[in-house]
């Protein structure tokens, strides 16, 4: 008898899938149009044998940056089993930390990267004044997701958040950016992309008086056709830094008419499968081709 394939999720306590569609159940239903059976399975799950599936898609695991050293030990468990897994383990650990946007910009990419702020150091807003030009900033943990612990800061009030900043710092690793003013004006620009090639686009933008395009916060999301630089661009990080990828998502934002990068999300990405009459299709044609 054939192995299932685990489609890997996580528990949900509504943190992060208010008012979404369940596209577990719509990779579920995917994969049985194709004969192939499966399971929906938190990654989480306490004492799952993982061996007796014969293949593992990473979907859903929403909550991975709250309980990130025991997602580790998951990881390194499953590399044990010799199971094949999309995206890749390699992959979703190089994308578990925001120090790929900085690994990204070194190798010339236009990136809103930022600054490192160590764990265990002192906030020091004076600093980074000479070096971020930008009036404003936004901080975000290093592992997170959702919009997690992120603040956005006057530069000239930075001695308000201090305290807030510090005691952050006592527990993890930072990054500090220039808020980009176009994401507030304009939105973030997502384009998605199964096994290397483009499928479809959306523009999220944020609601009113807020920076965070998440739809829990307010934000529409409307699909779009790209333009063909925005498309290159996107295409070109794609097949740099995830030509291996089942499925990865671009998140970025047009600064003076350059796609600058935001997010290279392989982990866990929100697909908008139900948004574009293309998505699904493309989808379980990328699946076909890895699975049969």
């Amino acid at each position: 008898m054939q192995k299932p394939v685990a489609i890997v999720s996580y528990f949900s306590v509504g943190a992060y899938d208010t008012n979404t569609v369940d596209e577990d159940k719509i990779l579920s239903q995917v994969l049985t149009d194709l004969d192939i059976q499966n399971e929906i399975i938190p990654w989480s799950a306490p004492d799952e044998d993982w061996s007796r599936f014969s293949f593992l898609l990473i979907k859903s695991v929403w909550d991975y940056f709250d309980f990130y050293p025991e997602f580790l030990d998951w990881i390194k468990h499953i590399k044990t089993l010799d199971i094949p897994v999309l995206n890749n383990l390699d992959s979703i650990l190089w994308n578990s930390s925001k120090t790929y946007l900085l690994e990204i910009q070194e190798k010339g990419f236009p990136v809103i990267a930022g600054k490192l702020l160590e764990k265990g150091t002192k906030f020091n807003g004076e600093t980074l004044k000479e070096t971020m030009v930008s009036d404003t900033w936004v901080i975000k943990p290093l592992v997170s997701g959702g919009a997690k612990n992120t603040l956005k800061i006057k530069a000239n009030d930075w001695k308000s958040q201090e305290q807030k900043i510090n005691d952050l710092l006592q527990k993890e690793s930072f990054l500090i950016q220039p808020f980009i003013k176009e994401v507030a004006e304009v939105g973030e620009y997502s384009l998605i992309f199964f096994n290397g090639e483009f499928s479809h686009a959306v523009l999220k933008t944020p609601a009113k008086e807020d920076f965070r395009v998440q739809h829990y916060f307010g934000g529409t999301i409307a699909t779009i056709q790209p333009t063909a630089k925005m498309l290159d661009s996107c295409q070109k990080l794609v097949d740099e830094f995830a030509s291996d990828s089942l499925y990865v998502r671009v998140d970025g934002v047009e600064v003076d008419g350059v796609f600058h990068l935001m997010e290279l999300e392989m982990i866990e990405p929100y697909l908008f499968l139900v948004l574009d009459e293309k998505a699904i299709p493309n989808y379980k044609k990328a699946l076909k081709a890895r699975l049969k």
